[in-house]
């Protein structure tokens, strides 16, 4: 049975690209009869231009990425589209240069296909995209267009950026693969940043590799070896999180699923509690986020906060009102909680935990809650969402696996040791 194009993998895809099994034309116009097909009950694009898509894939294209469609969250600058970062303050914005991340992805034969829905800034104000696998339902956010995107089969590999939680708990709704590298892997020039200290430029996909060859492609690291061919097992520390007492029956059956069937193949897996430096650090976050935030959008702010969500202002009102001094105590914080967990991971190569509370929240007018990620985020440290399950409502469940600063090609590789593990419990 023939695969249709537009559900491949990206390394499937660039493989059969570059096998000559598969020309880039064809891939895009696959992507874009899929669209065709859905785009008016997912919603995915805030703007599409098919003709310039199937332009951009018609040219002679080189690199690893060579001919891949890939979908652009609106926080990141695009030469050729508007980027409005879900935003109507910025409505029709063109700039007049790429964010590195994009120039990177085309310089690597990347095809930009469209601008993905974000929440308003990239926060909680939810746009109009929704679940690929039951409208009714949140894809989560923030990088709503871009998980649901892939999901759908729009594109093989999108952009996501995470403050909180917006790579790993969209790609958990939505069942495929997201990957929030060490803070700063990916430059952050051209991005509409609000979390100096947070905000990290992510990537989606279907599996590890497809993260994998994105990221590589973007960074000129090679992030892809896999060290389980030397046929060691990784040490798994198991920990339910910040987010033990939100997390539902499902999801904990989950992890003790996932952790069992890695034991089976040969990880050491210890169960822990999270240490009192990282709930410190998981309360601290807010603070840091919204207060970093506020200086962000001060010109926004100051000049049209009508036009900013009731939410937001509320949120950035509670942060300007708190003494300066609480946000340099929030980095601080948080800065000490990095230091305890670069000492905890020194006795395992993984931690394991949720990627989002349960199956997505029914509705689209919240995009769920980022307790099980906000500390890992803060940490600075590789986080990846796999898909691992499916919950009572028939929706897409996953799991988390976290690693120190710096450990971005290990998390890679064992992500994709775990992936072989589900697979082959499943």
């Amino acid at each position: 049975m023939t695969t249709n194009p537009a559900d491949l993998s990206a390394t499937e895809a660039a493989r059969r690209i570059d096998a000559g099994s598969l020309r880039p034309e064809a891939l895009m116009e696959a992507c874009l009869d899929r669209i065709a097909a859905r785009e008016d009950t997912v919603r995915a694009f805030v703007h599409l231009d098919p003709a310039l898509a199937r332009a951009a894939a018609a040219r002679p294209l080189s690199g690893v990425l060579a001919g891949l469609p890939v979908g652009v969250k609106d926080v990141l600058d695009t030469a050729d589209q508007p980027s409005q970062y879900g935003s109507p303050i910025w409505h029709g914005y063109q700039p007049k240069a790429d964010a590195y991340a994009v120039a990177a992805t085309r310089r690597a034969g990347g095809v930009v296909l469209g601008k993905t829905v974000t929440t308003e800034f990239a926060t909680r104000q939810p746009g109009p995209t929704t679940n690929p696998h039951n409208p009714a339902h949140t894809p989560g956010g923030s990088s709503s267009g871009s998980a649901a995107g892939v999901a759908a089969g729009f594109f093989p590999l999108a952009f996501g950026t995470q403050t909180a939680g917006s790579i790993l708990r969209p790609a958990a709704y939505c069942g495929i693969t997201g990957f929030k590298p060490s803070h700063g892997l990916i430059h952050r020039a051209g991005m509409k940043v609000m979390s100096e200290s947070l905000d990290t430029i992510g990537v989606f996909g279907r599996a590890a590799a497809d993260c994998a060859l994105f990221a590589s492609a973007l960074t000129g690291l090679d992030l892809g070896d896999v060290p389980q061919a030397t046929g060691a097992a990784p040490r798994i520390a198991l920990c339910l999180g910040a987010g033990a007492d939100s997390l539902t029956g499902e999801t904990k059956a989950l992890l003790d699923d996932v952790a069992a069937a890695c034991s089976r193949a040969g990880a050491k897996v210890t169960r822990i509690d999270l240490p009192a430096a990282l709930q410190a650090a998981q309360d601290a976050h807010p603070m840091m986020m919204h207060g970093e935030s506020a200086q962000s959008l001060a010109w926004e702010r100051a000049s049209h906060r009508q036009q900013i969500s009731e939410v937001l202002n509320e949120r950035l009102d509670w942060a300007e009102a708190q003494p300066a001094t609480t946000l340099v105590a929030a980095r601080a914080t948080i800065a000490q909680a990095r230091n305890a967990f670069q000492d905890l991971m020194a006795d395992y190569d993984i931690l394991l935990t949720a990627s989002a509370p349960g199956e997505a929240p029914e509705g689209i007018e919240w995009t769920g809650d980022p307790i099980c990620n906000a500390v890992w985020t803060a940490l600075q440290g590789p986080c990846i969402s796999l898909p691992a399950g499916t919950g009572p409502a028939g929706l897409p469940l996953g799991v988390q696996l976290v690693a120190p600063f710096g450990a971005d090609k290990a998390l890679l590789g064992w992500a994709w040791w775990v992936e072989a593990v589900v697979a082959y419990g499943a």
